[in-house]
């Protein structure tokens, strides 16, 4: 069994919680906040963008509960350490519990600056310990199904991919109003996409974007990603200047040798509003709207990227689809989108 001890409960702290619940191998031990309602199970204080509000009454039986985040650090039960806090803390959080002899899952971003990125991918290493970053898009079912199908091949090779990832600025949170904090939407926001992106096509070469900055940050952009491939084309826009009434909007349309796909949902107003459902479109004419599975759970998700992660303990080897490696890599891409943006040119992916 992997024990997990969990610091920060926040919304996605209460979310990876909640989530864990249904988890084979692995269940939360542990937990670590400052906040003493919390740690006495009062998380009425929670509340997201999905999902319900956060319970007056959490059962934390049989999980130990501790103030200060060392001495969860400190305790054996702990196998995985999962960290929820604010990106600025990553870093020192992360190699404090890599140098504690555990492994370590961190929500995404893995940080806004690229050199505590790779101090932490170092420490992993001099720790032998695995460092992964909880990058959860590609656990959303359309999402996995578009991987799966443009991996397995049934339908030819990718040739062009396109995504949309946008939302209203949030009003739900106040770490989410601090926009210096996040490293603007795009990081906090589009490295969603960057990752996806590189997960399913790769790592670009270059990447040229247009878009629009706030105090040197990303607020808006569009990206051309630039492949060895001349055939593979891919594109992303995203960012945080949406009307109040459009929350949160998704899309994507992939187009393969022998079949195109498509899908586009999102919040308009207080309902969640599916555009054009998960579409897969082949040369013969036929037009299906496949299942791509998942409980409808509105943690599922999480759950999956949770036992990803215990796998990949109880394996000794991070999958590839929580690599803190391409997690760097979407962080880096995001850096060069935003320099892009300044120079008006083509930036390489160093």
């Amino acid at each position: 069994m992997v024990g997990i001890g969990l610091i920060g409960i926040g919304f996605m702290g209460m979310t990876h919680f909640e989530g864990a619940r249904s988890l084979q191998g692995g269940k939360v031990v542990a937990i670590s906040t400052r906040n003493s309602q919390k740690l006495a199970g009062d998380w009425s204080s929670i509340q997201g963008n999905f999902g319900p509000p956060g319970s007056a009454e959490t059962d934390l039986s049989g999980v130990a509960t501790y103030p200060d985040y060392h001495d969860l650090l400190a305790d054996n039960s702990v196998t995985l350490v999962d960290i929820c806090l604010p990106t600025d803390r990553h870093e020192q959080v992360v190699i404090e519990a890599l140098e504690a002899g555990k492994h370590v899952l961190v929500e995404k971003p893995i940080s806004i600056d690229l050199a505590a990125a790779d101090r932490m991918l170092q420490a992993a290493e001099k720790a032998g310990r695995l460092l992964m970053v909880a990058q959860v898009l590609p656990f959303f079912p359309e999402f996995r199904w578009v991987r799966e199908t443009v991996e397995c091949g049934d339908h030819g090779r990718l040739l062009a991919a396109s995504f949309r990832r946008v939302i209203a600025p949030p009003d739900w949170s106040d770490d989410m109003n601090d926009f210096r904090k996040l490293g603007g939407w795009g990081i906090d926001l589009h490295i969603h996409d960057n990752h996806y992106i590189g997960l399913l096509c790769g790592v670009p070469r270059e990447v040229f974007s247009r878009g629009l900055l706030k105090d040197g940050l990303v607020n808006h952009v569009s990206s051309q990603y630039v492949y060895d491939d001349p055939d593979l084309t891919v594109s992303c826009i995203s960012g945080g200047i949406a009307a109040g009434g459009l929350k949160f909007a998704s899309s994507f349309e992939l187009f393969l040798e022998n079949a195109t796909i498509q899908y586009d949902a999102g919040t308009y107003g207080d309902e969640w509003v599916v555009n054009r459902p998960l579409t897969l479109i082949t040369n013969d004419g036929e037009i299906t709207t496949p299942d791509p599975g998942g409980s409808g759970e509105w943690c599922a998700a999480f759950t999956e990227e949770l036992q990803a992660a215990v796998d990949g303990v109880a394996a000794g080897s991070a999958p590839a689809i929580l690599s803190g490696q391409l997690a760097c890599d979407a962080l880096r891409l995001c850096h060069a989108e935003a320099e892009s943006i300044k120079t008006g040119k083509l930036v390489a992916i160093r």
